[in-house]
């Protein structure tokens, strides 16, 4: 059993009967909305027509949102709707980055996710969804798409039906007969200049002119709701924090094993930098929760979704915390000359190079999991969490080692850690020059790639991500190759977290900017 919705565009009056019903029977806060209707106007006077399209949750058979929240809130029924458990959620806003569709909000009463849920409540007391009950023009259907002998399924059959962004390859299950391209792609009809009946949201506004359009047609779009960024400034924050955090300790590791170096550098500086960065980043996270007190959900292996990376990557997070937490305390009694506990730290490097490097890069999946935001699904992410991550200890260390005057005789950590920082720094530029300089897979990455190349974000990027970038790696190899300049190293490393710090911002902020309805 499958259920689904066929829109008759064909027949829609644009009345926004369905979305009043639909605010009434859920209770849904002026602004926000389950179903809504969607108005593009094409051609000019007198030569003018306008497109609809009542757009809504598309309760796909391979649902993005359920994979990717951590606690499980979002969930298929046996009849196939997706439905939500609002006392599970925490508000990590994930569901709505993996959503295609903009479908889903965060609840500005009860500060957790919701949308359209197919009236599970009225299915289950064999009633149509509110929706379907108001429409004036039936042009909403809904039934069980598997059953040969529904009135949706022979309407689908027989109809050349549509659905939105089929290349996300989600099987959505909300199908539109007689739609116009124009409505159901948001990338064809940008906003101009105002609504029907209202303001469009800033973030619409803004980003209007960064989208393709048709130069033919003259689509744009007359009224539609707003949806704004889901994360902001804590969660590029969050990459920082966390990048400097497993660069700090997995370059500690592996000046122990290379070395052989027991200086406080490496013994107790290091981790104490990781575990401090790891907790700057676990406060960011629970501070950027709508529910911050159910951040405990995500410690109660019984509530996690083992398939979402907001939950895996907490595991990691606190394994590298566990390991670089040890290793802190065992430094410290060493420095402080309770034992010589050199060989201890050895044997704790090891594992905590890979954790380093899960802690560092987990954030590639659960991007990947962020279905709605083509730009993350980068295949070279996973190594530019690595780059960055190197980039960013290597920078801290060369500041807290000159600084804290704990390099040892020679500068020996000094010299090594800025040829890491030269090396990150090369890499990260690389892999820069490999994402923005080819081709993208999807008409949305291309456009957020383009906002930051020569859009909106041209300035900080050219000017922050990739000028800054481009002195640190100077900074850091005349560092490198005269032992004597540690201040150099240590100016590289400072102006190396400025440039982190401004990509990271422009890389969230653009993978968002990319309208989805």
């Amino acid at each position: 059993m499958r259920y689904g919705f066929a829109i008759d565009q064909r027949t829609c009056i644009g009345c926004h009967a369905c979305t009043v019903a639909c605010k009434t029977e859920h209770e849904v806060p002026v602004g926000q909305f389950r179903t809504w209707v969607k108005y593009v106007d094409k051609g000019t006077f007198p030569n003018a027509t306008r497109e609809m399209a009542v757009l809504r949750c598309n309760h796909c058979t391979d649902a993005p949102c359920v994979k990717a929240c951590p606690t499980e809130s979002l969930f298929i029924r046996d009849d196939g709707i997706v439905d939500f458990d609002r006392t599970r959620c925490i508000g990590c806003k994930m569901c709505m980055q993996a959503c295609p569709y903009d479908a889903i909000y965060i609840d500005e009463e009860t500060h957790t996710a919701a949308k359209c849920n197919f009236c599970a409540h009225r299915i289950d007391q064999g009633l149509e969804p509110a929706c379907v009950q108001v429409c004036p023009t039936e042009s909403i259907w809904v039934g069980d798409i598997d059953d040969p002998n529904s009135g949706i399924r022979k309407l689908i059959s027989i109809e050349p039906v549509t659905v939105r962004a089929p290349e996300q390859n989600t099987s959505p299950n909300v199908f539109y007969v007689g739609a116009d391209k124009a409505a159901l792609d948001p990338l064809v009809a940008p906003v101009d200049q105002t609504y029907l009946w209202a303001e469009p949201d800033v973030l619409r506004l803004q980003t209007a002119s960064e989208l393709p359009g048709d130069p033919i047609t003259n689509a744009r779009t007359t009224l539609n709701t707003s949806h704004p960024r889901p994360w902001g400034w804590k969660v590029w924050t969050y990459l920082w924090t966390k990048s400097v955090a497993a660069g700090a300790g997995a370059l500690g590791a592996l000046l122990v094993l290379m070395t052989g170096t027991a200086q406080a550098l490496v013994t107790t500086v290091a981790p104490l930098i990781a575990v401090a960065f790891l907790l700057v980043t676990s406060v960011l996270l629970i501070w950027d929760l709508k529910q911050p007190k159910r951040f405990v959900f995500l410690l109660m292996p019984w509530m996690l979704n083992k398939r979402s990376w907001l939950a895996i990557g907490g595991i990691f997070l606190g394994l590298y915390a566990a390991i670089t937490g040890v290793w802190f305390l065992i430094g410290a009694a060493d420095l402080v000359g309770v034992a010589d506990f050199t060989s201890i730290i050895t044997i704790l490097a090891w594992p905590a190079i890979p954790a380093a490097v899960m802690a560092a890069g987990y954030t590639a999946f659960l991007f990947g999991q962020a279905e709605g935001r083509d730009l993350w699904q980068s295949p070279v992410l996973f190594w530019h969490l690595q780059a960055q991550a190197v980039m960013a200890g290597a920078g801290v260390l060369l500041v807290a080692g000159t600084v804290l005057d704990v390099a040892g005789e020679g500068f020996v950590s000094i010299t090594w850690l800025a040829w890491a920082l030269f090396i990150g720094t090369a890499a990260n530029l690389l892999i820069l020059a490999v994402e923005y300089g080819g081709q993208h897979s999807t008409r949305n990455a291309a456009v957020a790639a383009h906002m930051i190349t020569h859009g909106r974000y041209k300035s900080a990027f050219w000017g922050g991500a990739i000028g800054l970038s481009l002195l640190t790696a100077a900074l850091a190899l005349v560092g490198a190759l005269n032992e004597g300049l540690g201040l150099l190293a240590v100016l590289a490393g400072v102006i190396a977290q400025a440039s982190l710090l401004i990509y990271e911002s422009v890389y969230v902020k653009a993978g968002q900017d990319v309208p989805l309805s």
